[in-house]
């Protein structure tokens, strides 16, 4: 039952006089019926069960009228309570029996307030007073109430303050309903997300420390391997120099080829370093201009090839709040690999730019160089995985990983689309 339906209902409810009987708590207005009335004449409601305005209540209320008023509040689930202007209850119906196991003579005798959680009783003796003194129209709250057997249930209350004609606080009504089910309900839900997330809390923490220590590992590894890699490709060296002409020429094949792979594995090296720093370094962001930071890397790759002709376009002014080495990092990445996969393009074209779609910036790179087989993308971000040969475009397999380690650290995305023989194009986003 909702507060405006009661409305109607509490209108008729007023204080027990100590001299009246139980069901005096209910007065009704009689409005006698016209002269002549029959009962059958009219389908319509008998007039005399009319409802009057409180000032009225000295009119004679019949026996049968108000037991089969009271019949019907006591058919309500919820509790119906009013109190006089001091705050004590002056009506309740049956229900509150049933959900207090208090008896109602007893209850009337006593303040709501009486019936709390000693936790609840302060709020809601204010919240009283406050209706009682005319701060406010409505109270609406959910309490813990003491049974008589000592049990303690969640209610929602409702109430309102009443006035008389004269305009001064006869008291509240309102509604009592039992709620403990869904409180009950909601603990139980608040249980399990707070142990959901600290399982995930425990199971990251975990994460968090394996990827640290397996970057320690790597880092440290990467380290370690330089002095015998030196080594070997120094004695190499020492043999082609001193010994090269003596040796038959498979053999000096041999020795460049040792070399080749020393020289590889050092960029590899060089490479998982490179990795190892970009997850393991503070963020330090700041407003970074990518249109800027692509210019400078196609001005580096100009001059490192300048025998190339690649059309490039810039969109101008992209600004990101973001770690400037990073980005640096991460468009040199990008835009390497497409300077590499158009060498053997004819009218090669690269570009880097961005598009609004659905209140993010989605920047991309794209050429139309080499591309890939989609059915392989699923390898492209991981470290070591190469689409191309070796022989075809160099490269150590890590510049993607990177990208997407650096993506991810700015709590981005980053995905690709291609086909082969009709370029790629790499799209990525930034959280922030």
């Amino acid at each position: 039952m909702n507060l405006s339906s009661l409305r109607s209902l509490l209108r008729f409810l007023r204080p027990r006089p100590a001299s009246r009987s139980a069901l005096s708590s209910v007065d009704v207005v009689l409005s006698p019926a016209p002269a002549g009335h029959e009962a059958a004449a009219s389908p319509a409601p008998a007039p005399w069960l009319t409802p009057g305005p409180l000032a009225d209540a000295t009119a004679p209320v019949p026996h049968a009228a108000a037991e089969s008023y009271r019949e019907v509040v006591d058919s309500l689930s919820e509790v119906v309570f009013r109190t006089d202007e001091s705050g004590r209850l002056v009506f309740l119906n049956d229900a509150w029996k049933d959900l207090s196991g208090f008896e109602l003579d007893y209850s009337r005798q006593h303040p709501l307030t009486d019936f709390l959680h000693p936790d609840d009783r302060l709020r809601a003796r204010d919240a009283i007073r406050g209706l009682l003194a005319g701060d406010g129209q409505e109270w609406s709250d959910e309490l813990r109430l003491r049974t008589g057997s000592g049990e303690i249930r969640w209610v929602g209350v409702t109430a309102r303050a009443l006035r008389d004609r004269a305009g001064h606080e006869a008291g509240i009504a309102g509604t009592i309903d039992d709620i403990s089910a869904r409180k009950i309900a909601e603990f139980s839900l608040r249980n399990l997300n707070q142990e959901l997330e600290t399982r995930v809390r425990s199971r990251t923490a975990e994460l968090e420390a394996a990827v640290r220590e397996l970057e320690a590992f790597s880092y440290s590894v990467s380290h370690d391997l330089r002095a015998p890699l030196r080594a070997i490709d120094g004695f190499a060296r020492i043999l082609a120099e001193e010994v090269g002409p003596q040796l038959a020429p498979q053999h000096r094949e041999q020795l460049a080829r040792i070399r080749a792979g020393a020289e590889r594995m050092a960029i590899l090296i060089d490479a998982l370093i490179d990795l190892a720093t970009v997850s393991r370094q503070p963020l330090r962001r700041q407003t970074v201009d990518l249109s800027q930071l692509a210019e400078s890397v196609i001005r580096e790759l100009q001059a490192e090839t300048p025998d190339r002709a690649v059309a490039v376009e810039i969109t101008r002014d992209l600004a990101v709040v973001a770690d400037p080495a990073l980005m640096h990092v991460l468009l040199d990445n990008l835009l390497r690999n497409a300077w590499k996969f158009t060498a053997r393009t004819e009218g090669a074209r690269i570009a880097f730019g961005a598009t609004r779609e659905g209140g993010r910036t989605l920047f991309h790179v794209e050429d139309n160089g080499a591309g890939f087989d989609m059915n392989y993308a699923g390898k492209l971000f991981q470290p070591f995985q190469r689409l191309h040969g070796q022989e075809e475009f160099p490269g150590t397999g890590i510049g993607l990983a990177t990208v997407q380690r650096i993506v991810a650290r700015h709590d981005g995305r980053v995905w690709a689309s291609a086909e082969p023989g009709a370029g790629a194009r790499f799209c990525f986003t930034l959280g922030h």
